[in-house]
């Protein structure tokens, strides 16, 4: 811990993505459409050719597979000793943060597929900005402990901090 009053440095806890059980039927459509195309090329009904069947098969890709992944893919939260990051987006990144030493509620939401995962959504709540909603957070348990140990370690450092500032007036 460092000395009353001299900022703490601020080190990354912890940085992860939703779960990528969202990803399942984008790879289901991947092995189907990779599958059909072999079984198909060559071997079209008269009147289709081949770059057709390719052309076909490479926009299912695009769109069932390369665009859910690359949605997925942008969307990252970041655990810190001193804040909770939430940002995403591709060409413009929104980013919202939501800091441990100010405090927030922590709300953890499971559903019975998100239990079959180990998953969950978090909803951290401070009263006063809209609540930040993690969903489809992994390891959310970890997470959910992580949150609340940093949440009481920010409010001491804060408190101690203040002590010690309350203590340098009284003194003068």
């Amino acid at each position: 811990m460092p000395p009353p009053g001299a900022p703490a440095e601020e080190l990354l806890i912890a940085r992860f993505r939703s779960h990528a059980r969202r990803l399942f039927w984008s790879a289901v459509v991947l092995i189907a459409t990779f599958g059909l195309t072999a079984y198909l090329y060559d071997n079209l009904p008269a009147g289709f050719e081949n770059w057709m069947l390719l052309a076909a098969a490479g926009a299912v890709v695009l769109l069932a597979v390369v665009v859910p992944f690359v949605v997925w893919y942008s969307r990252a939260t970041t655990i810190t000793t001193r804040r909770v990051i939430a940002h995403q987006g591709i060409g413009s990144r929104q980013r919202r943060e939501m800091s441990h030493a100010r405090g927030y509620t922590i709300g953890v939401r499971r559903g019975p597929l998100q239990r079959l995962w180990g998953c969950g959504t978090v909803t951290l709540s401070n009263g006063v900005d809209a609540p930040l909603r993690l969903p489809n957070v992994p390891n959310v348990t970890l997470v959910h402990e992580t949150l609340a140990d940093q949440i009481e370690v920010g409010q001491i450092l804060a408190h101690r901090d203040a002590q010690a500032t309350a203590d340098d007036t009284d003194a003068l």
